[in-house]
């Protein structure tokens, strides 16, 4: 009888609704302020979660439920629909089954008929796509009524007693047994649930019915709770993800401490001396030949400055207190959306300009805010061939 129940609930199921992702993110955050819009890989958490959720075969519509605007603006751009949640239920203590639900009945009043639920958390900045596709696909052909990220462990787990004092959980402290001869356990990550939603309905929850377990690579299972834990992702990130090409029409960079390695000597007449990098200049003689524009834009007014984009014959702005006044008025002129430009950048004065452009890049020892407003940070420093790495990643090929 149950086999029969179940085969009928997976026939409704596949009969009826779409599957929809659905990725709660409030605008408030204690241990990491504005978390959900906080960058790893230079990439917002809330994008990387919405082109996660994109990817995956078998999402039919990302949703992403907010009470903030500039999360709203940047989730939408992604390609995520908003739905806006009521401040009642967007405070600490506001559960993620309630926004989900919330959402789900703002969804089916607007006409949308729901039949499989991914959630998926912004916080877990590396959720594999293939996994989540594969548990839609168990949800969707009624093997599974829940579906949840976990990784393998064979970690000996322990808590303490009333009295302090160590217990084991999930052993016995007095056998030992080889990693090879022991059962492994499954850690929850957080990352994401795939369930039924009208299962998830009845039961408020989104553990019910047959649960199984999406197995994810355990480098993936990183939650961001707190700053240090937003550092380790940075790391994560780059060691792991592959870099991709950067398809803009032009390049806009600052000077000191791009073109140089943001130090200089000043002689006994006061003439200043910097370094820069040989490969810098081979990479923009690549990128004049490839036909692509490039300009260097910096605050300082210096016979330096001058004379080496003369060397590079690239044009230059300098003496600019208004970089991003002076970078609309330069894309304006050269007809050149914003959104196509790449503008590399080093310090705090770069800000501005960084968040216009479509493509923010920070050389490697840029200030951190700097590279936590890039969308791209690079693995050379400045003056030491950050200009290059940058021209190389867009020149196609």
């Amino acid at each position: 009888m149950a086999t029969e129940q179940h085969r009928a609930d997976a026939q409704r199921v596949e009969d009826h609704g779409m599957t929809v992702a659905i990725i709660p993110a409030r605008g408030g955050s204690k241990g990491v302020p504005r978390k959900n819009l906080r960058r790893v890989g230079g990439v917002p958490l809330i994008e990387r979660a919405v082109r996660t959720a994109l990817a995956a075969d078998g999402i039919d519509l990302v949703v992403v439920s907010t009470d903030d605007d500039e999360i709203a603006a940047v989730a939408s751009a992604a390609g995520a629909r908003v739905v806006r949640r009521p401040a009642e239920l967007s405070g600490d203590t506001a559960s993620s089954e309630s926004a989900i639900l919330h959402a789900l009945d703002e969804l089916e009043a607007g006409g949308d008929s729901i039949r499989i639920v991914a959630f998926l958390q912004a916080t877990s900045p590396f959720i594999p796509a293939d996994a989540l596709t594969d548990a839609v696909q168990q949800v969707r052909d009624g093997h599974a009524d829940t579906v949840f990220a976990a990784h393998e462990t064979y970690g000996f787990l322990w808590g303490r007693d009333a009295a302090g004092a160590a217990v084991a959980l999930n052993h016995d402290a007095a056998h030992r047994p080889r990693r090879q001869d022991r059962e492994p356990h499954h850690l929850e990550t957080g990352a994401f649930y795939v369930f039924r939603a009208d299962g998830f309905r009845a039961a408020e929850h989104r553990f019910f019915g047959r649960i199984r377990i999406a197995e994810v690579p355990e480098w993936t299972a990183i939650e961001i709770d707190d700053e240090q834990q937003l550092r380790i992702a940075r790391a994560l990130a780059a060691l792991h993800e592959s870099e991709e090409r950067i398809p803009v029409r032009a390049i806009v960079t600052d000077f000191d401490g791009v073109h140089t390695d943001d130090t200089a000597s000043v002689d006994a007449d006061g003439v200043e001396r910097v370094r820069v990098s040989r490969e810098d200049g081979m990479g923009v003689s690549l990128l004049r030949r490839a036909g692509i524009p490039m300009l260097i834009l910096s605050t300082e007014v210096n016979a330096v400055v001058r004379a080496r984009a003369d060397k590079l014959r690239v044009p230059v702005l300098h003496g600019i207190d208004d970089k991003e006044a002076a970078l609309r008025a330069w894309a304006a002129e050269s007809g050149i959306p914003l959104a196509d430009i790449a503008y590399l950048g080093n310090d705090v004065n770069d800000l501005p300009a960084l968040r216009i452009v479509g493509w923010p890049v920070a050389v490697a020892n840029a200030h951190p805010l700097v590279q936590e407003a890039a969308r791209v940070v690079l693995r050379r420093s400045g003056g030491h061939g950050a200009v290059r790495e940058l021209i190389e990643r867009v020149l196609p090929g």
